[in-house]
């Protein structure tokens, strides 16, 4: 019998470890990390973080709003449609393999496989599965308040991500300005997994893994569905620098996820307000995706190149330069007495004194200040630094 249950758990384990879209995932995140640290080296000679950085932050960043997600959405008590989960990983699939992450936003994958699959049902004719039939999908019934209800709220998790763990991320590369000069420009192309739990009418588990968690109410079972949700963002922060631009569009992207459920809720006593609501979701976070790009496109470089110093374009973690507090846009105009201009007068300026850097640093803002680190005997030559060249 122990035998028996031991097997059945590890069968229910993989109906996520299994699952296409969780090992897709974890290809493209080193992809992702593989692509970025190979232009930060061909423009910088170095990479700001390892190449594994993706991996490694894929469900670290976000196995908090998992759970969370995971609680709120059983406790109340929605039930999502095992259709709509499969036409929902498949949408998934399909941008996770385009690389375009601009439109990884969940709104548009939840809203797609709901408006998909209200368009099989009315153009598909009869379909069946496993004790699933098309037929039985009510879309004007509970599910136009589960699936704009669930997309609403991965749209606040998706906020509450891009505000606090994409600055970090950002990595800086080289662009040629009009006037032939390279200045940094800032991208972040990132993805998290969320591995949520969707309660899921009928015996879809169940029935292959009798041990995995299943209750019923009334004449009706339910069971427990892990889903690897992708959520995928891609911006470029050009006219601002990242800690400007990316904390603020992660507050947006919140305020759009609350709209979106306080809205969904309406269709407690009109269906076609969750419909709207999903609608609604998708146009506002088209919105904020355009109009900040068009923003970032106009008008100057945030980290351009400056006759008066060394213009500091990323910080290596864990370098001295972070142990100066220096930050991005900042411009170096001296080092230990000395003017500097390019990276070689910076590098040769630092060598006059293996013991101590002294450093005259102009902020953003043009305010001059002093500041002095100790280097090691091995580490003299570098502060760790991204330079605009």
């Amino acid at each position: 019998m122990s035998e028996n249950w031991l097997f059945d758990i590890l069968q229910a384990a993989a109906v996520f470890f299994l699952n296409p879209l969780f090992w897709l995932i974890l290809l493209v995140a080193v992809a992702l990390g593989y692509m970025r640290v190979k232009r930060e080296r061909k423009d910088f000679n170095i990479r700001k973080l390892p190449g594994l950085t993706e991996l490694r932050r894929l469900v670290a960043d976000s196995w908090v709003h998992a759970l969370l997600l995971s609680v709120l959405l059983s406790g109340i008590g929605f039930v999502a449609d095992a259709g709509w989960i499969v036409l929902f990983s498949i949408v998934m699939i399909i941008v996770l393999i385009s690389f375009y992450y601009q439109w990884g936003s969940p709104i548009y994958t939840a809203a797609i496989a709901f408006f998909g699959l209200a368009a099989w049902q009315k153009f598909g004719g009869s379909f069946s599965v496993h004790g699933w039939s098309l037929q039985d999908v009510d879309l004007l019934d509970q599910l136009a308040v589960t699936i704009p209800v669930i997309a609403g709220l991965l749209l606040i998790a998706e906020g509450m991500l891009i505000r606090k763990s994409t600055v970090k991320y950002a990595s800086p590369h080289l662009e040629k300005t009009s006037r032939g000069l390279r200045a940094a420009v800032f991208k972040v192309k990132k993805i998290w997994l969320l591995p949520v739990l969707l309660l899921v009418p009928g015996d879809m588990i169940s029935a292959y893994v009798p041990y995995w968690p299943q209750f019923t109410l009334g004449a009706e079972s339910f069971s427990f569905v892990p889903v690897p949700v992708l959520i995928g963002f891609s911006q470029i922060a050009r006219k601002r620098f990242p800690d400007e631009l990316f904390p603020k569009f992660g507050v947006l992207v919140i305020w759009t996820g609350v709209a979106v459920t306080v809205l969904a809720f309406g269709a407690l006593y009109e269906p076609m307000i969750g419909w709207g609501a999903l609608v609604m979701g998708v146009l506002l976070r088209s919105v904020l995706t355009l109009v900040t790009a068009v923003q970032e496109r106009s008008g100057g470089y945030a980290a351009s190149p400056s006759a008066k110093g060394v213009v500091i374009a990323g910080v290596l973690p864990g370098s001295p330069a972070e142990k100066l507090g220096l930050q991005p846009g900042e411009v170096i105009r001296a080092v230990n007495g000395m003017q500097v201009a390019n990276d070689k007068e910076l590098y040769d300026a630092i060598q006059v004194n293996a013991a101590h850097c002294r450093l005259q640093v102009a902020d953003r803002n043009g305010e001059v200040r002093l500041m002095q680190q100790v280097l090691y005997r091995h580490d003299h030559y570098q502060l760790g630094l991204l330079l605009v060249r």
